[in-house]
């Protein structure tokens, strides 16, 4: 299990964060599931691998592992993030060898079409760095591919710097978050 403390469990409007459980993987596979089809119906690659089966993040694995948060309005899962503590063969591909040691990797944050529009997934973003503290973690780090200009921008007003390109065609982001 991994080792954080949340600090708090609303985000927005009846919108509740918690840690997701075995009794959810099916609906969170699902979510992610439709979120990469209406992606790829935008034409974006993100995601992609989903769709023929790959799972490159192991999203069953790591809610046993505790790093994969969901967050519900009226018991209704509405978005998910996956919150990883120590960096993970794909963020070590990315990313290199340096600065993992203060380092969250936030992956598939996903918010169901039905909430979409409300502001929920930067509710969600603001929530994995000031609503859960992961001690000794002072930022955070993501990364998606290159050609979604429209993520590019979305991370980019909430405060991630761009940290580069990596050679296979994602772009790199980081933000300095609270150790405490």
């Amino acid at each position: 299990m991994s080792a954080f403390k949340m600090k708090n469990e609303t985000i927005a409007d009846g919108f509740y964060a918690c840690p997701g459980v075995y009794e959810d993987a099916e609906a969170i596979t699902g979510l992610l599931i439709r979120t990469a089809e209406w992606l790829r119906d935008r034409g974006s690659t993100q995601w992609s691998g989903l769709l023929e089966g790959h799972d490159t993040h192991d999203i069953t694995g790591s809610i046993a592992d505790g790093h994969v948060f969901v967050f519900k309005k009226d018991e209704e899962l509405a978005a998910v993030v996956m919150l990883l503590p120590e960096p993970s063969e794909w963020d070590r591909k990315l990313w290199g060898e340096d600065g993992h040691e203060a380092s969250i990797y936030l992956h598939r944050l996903a918010v169901s079409r039905q909430f979409a529009g409300q502001g929920l997934g930067a509710s969600v973003l603001q929530w994995a760095e000031t609503g859960i503290y992961f001690p000794e973690k002072t930022r955070i780090r993501l990364d998606c591919v290159a050609d979604n200009d429209a993520l590019h921008s979305f991370y980019r007003r909430m405060g991630y710097e761009f940290k580069g390109a990596d050679a296979s065609g994602y772009h790199l982001f980081e933000k300095e978050i609270s150790a405490e």
